[in-house]
C-alpha cells in the first residue's frame, strides 16, 4: 500500500513565484536556460542548472558545478526567495494546457514503496544520469525538483481536490510557453489525515515521467538509511517529493520517429516493402494524423500515407507486442530499415508530439531527415497494465505535457 506524508514545504513567496519557478532540468540545454535565466538572479536554473553561472566551457558535470548548486541554494534561502513552511502541508498543483486541467496531490512518497516495488516504472533507466541527478540530491540534502506519479482513480481523493480547488490559490500564473499553473496549500490536520488515508488503501503509485529523478531520490534516501545507525524509517530521508495524479486526469502524448535513410532503398521500395505488413494509403500533401491504435502516418518525399498493420502483424495479448511502437520498431525500422537499437543508433531521432507533425515535415523537408514515423499515442491503462506486469516499455514511448513546473516546492531532507 502507498505511503506518502505531508512535508515542510520550501517555497517562494507569493510574489516571486514566476520569477523562481523554471522548467525541468531535463528539458533544456544548459544554453537555452543560460538565455532564459539572463538577468533574474532568482531563477531556480541556478540550482538546477548551476553551469549557468561558469564559463560555457566548463562541464555541466565538473564538482565546482555541484559545489555552486549548494551555494545557490542556501543563498536562495538567506535572500527569502525560498521560506519553509512551519508545519508539515500536502499541496495541489493544477496545470492548464489547452483547455484541459490536470490536478496532482504534492507528496513526500515513501522510499521504500520504490525499492520495494510499490512505486511501479514502466522505463529503464540509466546508470549515468541516475548518478548526475544523487550527486545534485546528496550535496543539496534535498529533492528540488518533483517525479511525476500516476495512481488510479479515488472518489475520496477526487473530493478532496475539488474542495480545497474552489478556494483561492496560493500561486496562480501563466508560464512564458502559455500554460497554466496553480497551486493550493493544504494544512488543516483533518483534510491531512483523509489525503494520508486513502493513498494507505492504494495498492501502487505509477511513474509517468521522471524515472531517473525517482531513482536517485529513492537511491540517495536508502543510501542515508543504510550509512545511519539510528534509523528509524521516520527521518525524512526516508520520502522523496512526487506529485500525484489520478490517472484519468492525465494524456500521454504522442512520440514519434524520424529517420535520416531508408536503408539504400528508393522510396517505391521502401513503399513496396512496407505493403507486406501494412495497408499503405497515400495522403497527399496535407499533414495527415494517425486515427486509431495500429495506424501510423509516414511522410516521405513531401507526402504523407497512412499505414495500418495488418491483422496477424502484432499479438494482441502481450502487453508490449500490442504497443504501436514495438509494431513500428520491429516492422519498419529493425525489419526494413535495419535499426536495431533505438537508444544508441543514430539514424533515428525522436520528436515529442508536442512539436506537432509539423515538425516532422519541417525535419524531412530540410533534408534533415528522409523520412518521419508519426504514432497514436500510448494510454495510460497500456502504461498501467505494463508496469503490472512488470514489462519495460520500449524507448521512447509516452511523451506527457505539460511538464510539472520546478521550484513551487522543495522537499529537505532534513527536516
Amino acid at each position: 500500500m502507498a505511503k506518502v506524508r505531508p512535508f515542510k514545504g520550501l517555497r517562494p513567496p507569493r510574489n516571486l513565484v514566476t520569477d523562481v519557478a523554471s522548467r525541468p532540468y531535463d528539458v533544456l540545454s544548459s544554453a537555452e536556460a543560460r538565455a532564459e535565466a539572463e538577468g533574474n538572479p532568482r531563477s531556480l536554473y541556478h540550482i538546477i542548472k548551476p553551469e549557468i553561472d561558469f564559463d560555457p566551457s566548463v562541464d555541466e558535470h565538473d564538482p565546482r558545478v555541484y559545489e555552486k548548486a549548494r551555494a545557490n541554494f542556501d543563498m536562495f534561502q538567506e535572500k527569502g526567495w525560498l521560506v519553509q513552511d512551519s508545519a508539515p502541508c500536502y499541496y495541489i498543483y493544477a496545470q492548464t494546457m489547452e483547455g484541459r486541467t490536470q490536478y496532482g496531490i504534492v507528496v513526500a512518497a515513501n522510499v521504500d514503496d520504490y525499492m520495494e516495488g510499490r512505486i511501479k516504472k514502466h522505463e529503464l533507466t540509466r546508470r549515468d544520469k541516475e548518478e548526475d541527478r544523487m550527486k545534485h540530491v546528496r550535496v543539496n540534502n534535498a529533492n528540488i525538483e518533483p517525479v511525476f506519479f500516476a495512481f488510479p482513480d479515488n472518489q475520496v481523493l477526487e473530493k478532496v481536490i475539488a474542495t480545497t480547488t474552489a478556494k483561492e490559490p496560493e500561486y496562480d500564473f501563466i508560464a512564458p510557453d502559455g500554460f497554466g499553473h496553480k497551486f493550493w496549500v493544504i494544512d488543516d490536520k483533518e483534510t491531512i489525515d483523509s489525503i494520508t488515508r486513502e493513498f494507505a488503501g492504494i495498492p501502487y503509485l505509477y511513474i509517468a515521467d521522471g524515472h531517473h529523478r525517482t531513482a536517485a531520490a529513492a537511491l540517495v534516501g536508502n543510501e542515508k538509511a543504510h550509512g545511519n545507525p539510528g534509523h528509524t524509517g521516520e527521518e525524512e530521508y526516508n520520502y522523496f517529493l512526487a506529485v500525484a495524479f489520478p490517472a484519468s486526469h492525465l494524456k500521454i502524448i504522442d512520440y514519434n520517429r524520424v529517420v535520416t535513410d531508408l536503408n539504400g532503398l528508393s522510396t517505391d521500395e521502401f513503399l513496396n516493402r512496407l505493403e507486406s505488413n501494412f495497408i499503405v494509403e497515400p495522403k497527399g500533401e496535407e499533414i495527415h494524423t494517425p486515427c486509431a491504435l495500429h495506424n501510423f502516418s509516414l511522410y516521405l518525399d513531401g507526402k504523407w500515407y497512412s499505414l495500418t498493420a495488418r491483422e496477424g502483424r502484432y499479438d494482441d495479448n502481450d502487453p508490449i507486442g500490442i504497443l504501436d511502437v514495438t509494431i513500428s520498431s520491429d516492422l519498419i525500422l529493425r525489419d526494413i530499415l535495419g535499426i536495431t537499437d533505438l537508444r544508441s543508433d543514430k539514424r533515428v531521432d525522436f520528436v515529442g508530439g508536442i512539436r506537432g507533425l509539423k515538425e516532422l515535415k519541417r525535419r524531412v523537408d530540410s533534408g534533415e531527415m528522409a523520412a518521419a514515423i508519426a504514432l497514436y499515442p500510448v494510454s495510460m491503462k497500456q502504461l498501467m497494465d505494463i508496469a503490472d506486469s512488470g514489462n519495460i516499455m520500449p524507448p521512447k514511448t509516452t511523451w506527457f505535457e505539460p511538464k510539472l513546473r520546478s521550484g513551487l516546492v522543495i522537499h529537505n531532507l532534513s527536516d
